[in-house]
């Protein structure tokens, strides 16, 4: 039997969505988008070289494969940050820095 005083059960991700936003992240469906769907968001030629890796205050960090895309990627970025202000919203990605990963 249920105590009457108990709250109902509540999904968790409105609960997660409060506390990534208040740690200065744009939230759940922002960051799922990013990482679920880079594919659709860059294009499959540019995944293959460039995955995300934190999207933390409108940063979003990226590691590209080899050096020369990483000048590629920075060439393509004012455009990509107008396509993601389109898909995630004004303000969620306000800058893009670019790392070539370790191999």
């Amino acid at each position: 039997m249920k105590d009457r005083g108990d709250p109902d059960p509540q999904p968790i991700a409105g609960a997660l969505d409060r506390v990534l936003k208040g740690l200065g992240t744009p939230g759940v469906a922002a960051i799922k988008t990013v990482f679920s769907h880079w594919d659709e968001l860059v294009g499959r030629e540019v995944a293959a070289h460039v995955r995300p890796v934190s999207l933390d205050r409108g940063c979003l960090l990226v590691a590209v494969d080899v050096p020369g895309w990483a000048t590629r990627f920075r060439y393509g970025q004012a455009a990509l940050l107008t396509h993601l202000a389109d898909e995630l919203g004004e303000g969620v990605v306000t800058r893009i820095d670019v790392r070539v990963r370790a191999s």
